[in-house]
């Protein structure tokens, strides 16, 4: 499966041949990419807030002159933005077992130099369709929190009951109200999370 076509592979390297042909690879499989010359240059970029809402991943060099790729990764994972953005550090042999901690800290993975380029542009898809996931899953937790948000007080004390198995009569016991009102609640609650069940509205609650 292809990446989504408004995806951005950022490239952070200070030697601009690299930038060059890993911007000409990525081009020749029809992927996009904004390359930056350095780590505070790719920080500008990043206002307070930032957050992306297209999917991206970012190949970033280990070693480059001011702001090394590890400092600028430990900024985006302090920024919890390396879920959404995943790092593929490019690195020297030298600089190997370093890139396997980052990998152990969060980042997606690590390409040594000289990479293959077919290798490298196969882990950047999966990096990108990783982000096109999280993005989804975002989104997904952001329309189930709306849709809560709609509830009033007594379809929420309602809904957590339902969620914990008990019929409509206990129901009505515990919130003392009658069992017809209990079934107009639950009614309302099933309408406003857009679900059929118990059992799927549920399973919606237990993502969030």
């Amino acid at each position: 499966m292809q990446p989504a076509s408004n995806a951005t592979v950022f490239i952070v390297d200070d030697d601009a041949s690299v930038r060059e042909a890993l911007a000409w690879l990525l081009r020749s499989r029809h992927l996009l990419s904004e390359s930056f010359g350095a780590g505070e240059e790719f920080e500008a970029m990043l206002q307070p807030g930032y957050s992306p809402t297209q999917p991206c991943c970012l190949l970033l060099d280990v070693r480059m002159p001011g702001m090394s790729g590890l400092a600028l990764f430990h900024k985006l994972a302090e920024r919890g933005l390396v879920e959404v953005m995943p790092v593929i550090f490019l690195t020297g042999h030298a600089d190997v077992p370093t890139a396997v901690d980052m990998v152990k800290r969060g980042a997606f993975d690590f390409c040594e130099k000289p990479f293959s380029d077919n290798a490298l542009v196969d882990r950047v898809e999966q990096a990108v369709r990783r982000s096109e996931e999280v993005l989804a899953a975002r989104r997904g937790k952001s329309v189930l929190q709306n849709r809560l948000a709609e509830l009033t007080d007594r379809e929420r004390d309602v809904m957590r009951l339902v969620v914990e198995g008990l019929p409509n009569k206990l129901i009505a016991d515990q919130l003392d109200i009658s069992v017809r009102t209990v079934e107009v609640h639950r009614a309302r609650v099933f309408d406003k999370m857009e679900v059929k069940s118990a059992v799927e509205l549920a399973n919606m609650l237990r993502s969030l």
